[in-house]
Formats: structure tokens, sequence, C-alpha cells
């Protein structure tokens, strides 16, 4: 597995890394053992970062993957996030922070979190005190290195002036390419960019359904791609994928996450899966590379990404 470079302070992890949102909420019912044996594969294919969120079950994410790295934890990256409310508002007051935070060292089971981002922009708190607030925890050695996901320009610049920003978080995909337009920023400021779903909240992986066929808990329900007027033509566009996939001799998943690193030498895109088998499949995409003619391909297949949107707000647009 490669490395790469988040940001300029010294940050290194493996070139893909794995998301564990999947593994206690979001994506319908879990189990456990499979999610553990699942982030385990992982790290024995050489993935060295590993994202959870308080908001990931409420600490129950956190716990779970502590579990799971705990025979490995000095060889790997550990990113956590702070920053929504248990109704999905957000709360970055400083006091906030630093309940929450001090409760992922508990949860995590670590004396210092890797990589530490605000989950989403607290409208209510200026940036500049949110990070300072994030780097009285590096100041005390309880965090290494800061981040910001879903941000806007402004705020990263504003954010990096207070304290240096490693990385980025924002979902990114062949279906969701609406956060491009950052990327000079980030080179100008030597920030890394981590994509979140890049497998399009699994669309890019060939196995997704209508909407009405998954499990009420699952927020795919919900989300435009799945919708009845979006569905059919998100399906065509993955059906000419799955074709140059295929002629390439490489799953769409493959194709799909091959393309993220293919986009920018700073991204490091962290699909989440709760199978091994689907994570050795995605950890094989570190070894692929798209030529050119691959790339033209997939732009003219989905120019605009996917139809109907990600279902979240991008707040730079």
């Amino acid at each position: 597995m490669r490395h790469k470079a988040l940001g300029t302070q010294g940050l290194i992890v493996s070139a893909i890394g794995y998301g564990s949102m999947g593994t206690v909420v979001g994506y319908g019912a879990s189990d456990e053992s499979e999610s553990v044996a699942a982030i385990r594969r992982a790290h024995e294919l050489g993935v060295t970062f590993f994202d959870t969120a308080e908001m990931y079950g409420w600490g129950e994410g956190e716990k779970l993957l502590s579990r799971a790295v705990a025979p490995f934890r000095e060889e790997v990256v550990i990113a956590t996030k702070f920053g929504f409310t248990r109704r999905f508002g957000t709360d970055s007051r400083p006091e906030h922070i630093r309940e929450v935070v001090e409760a992922s060292l508990r949860n995590l089971g670590v004396d210092c979190i890797d990589l530490l981002y605000q989950h989403r922009m607290d409208p209510a708190v200026p940036i500049e005190e949110v990070v300072a607030t994030m780097a009285e925890f590096v100041d005390a050695g309880k965090v290494r290195y800061l981040g910001l996901s879903e941000a806007t320009p402004e705020a990263l610049r504003k954010a990096h002036a207070v304290h240096p920003i490693s990385a980025l978080q924002t979902e990114y995909s062949i279906f969701a390419p609406d956060v491009e337009p950052l990327f000079p920023l980030l080179e100008e400021l030597g920030i890394g960019f981590v994509a979140y779903s890049p497998l399009a909240r699994g669309f890019l992986t060939g196995t997704a359904k209508p909407a009405g066929d998954y499990d009420p808990t699952d927020f795919r329900t919900y989300m435009p791609w799945w919708s009845v007027d979006n569905f059919d033509a998100n399906a065509k566009i993955v059906d000419q994928l799955t074709e140059l996939a295929a002629a390439k001799g490489i799953s769409l998943s493959q194709l799909a996450l091959a393309w993220t690193l293919a986009q920018r030498d700073y991204i490091v895109p962290i699909p989440g899966s709760r199978n091994p088998d689907r994570v050795v499949q995605n950890v094989g995409a570190s070894d692929i590379a798209l030529t050119d003619e691959d790339l033209a391909s997939i732009a003219a297949i989905a120019p605009t990404g996917g139809q109907g949107g990600r279902g979240t707000p991008s707040p730079w647009l």
C-alpha cells in the first residue's frame, strides 16, 4: 500500500483509508463481528487510516473501532469528529468541543487523537474560536493534527491562519464532484483532502436498489440519488461505468476508487464496507492506474455526477 501526506505538518496515511460510519449507523442493521473482521482485514492489507466520529452511534462507533484496532493501535492513524447535536443540529461552542473530545478519548481508549475534525461548520460560532479550542488539545498533547469537514473557502482560510489545517474532508466521487472548485485553495494552503463516500454511498458498487427496497433505518431511503425521479437515470450511469470496468478487468468499485485517486495526489478516499471480501476489493484499487482515455470515458458518462444531488448542502456553492 502506498502512503500519502495529508497537509504539510507531517501526517502520513495509507493511500486508501477506511470509513467506519456504516459499522454502527446509516446503512441498516450491522453485525459487530463482521465489522471488526472488515477493519482488521483492511489493516492486514496495509490500511493505516481509520475514520470515525462522535455522531456514529454517539460514541458506539468510536468504541467499536477501538476494539477492532486494539491489537495494532500504534500502527494506525485514527480520525474522529465533533460538532453535531443528537438532533443533528450543530454545536461547536468551546465547552461542547472540550466535552466531546474528552469523551472521544475515553471511547477510543487513547491518550491522543491523531486527527480531529470539526464535523460541520456551526454558524453560531466563529471558525477562529472553534480552531483555537481545537488547538488547545494539540498544545496539551491530546490531538496531533486538525481538520475540517464540509467547510467553505473562507472558513478554511480563517481556520488555517489560527492553526495549520492538515485535511479537509468532504464527500467526493464520480457521482459527487462538486467539491472540485476547492482544490486550488487546498493546494495553495497545503491542505490534504479526504474523500468520504467515494463509492457514492454504495451506488457505485453495482448493488444499489430502489429506495423502497432498503431497511427503513437505511438513510439511502431518503436520498435524492435513490428517489423515483432519479434512480433509473443513475442506474444507467452505473451500467455504463460497469461496462468500462469490465473491459479493464476490474470491478465497478475499483474503477470508482481509482478515479478518485487519479484526480489529485493529495486525495485519500475512505470507503467503508462491513464485508471483509469487499474490503479486499476496495484496497486493490490502490494498484490500478486509469489512462487518460479511461478518465475521458468516465467524464463523458457522468459529466455532472449523479442525477439528483448528494443530499448534503455544499456550503461553498
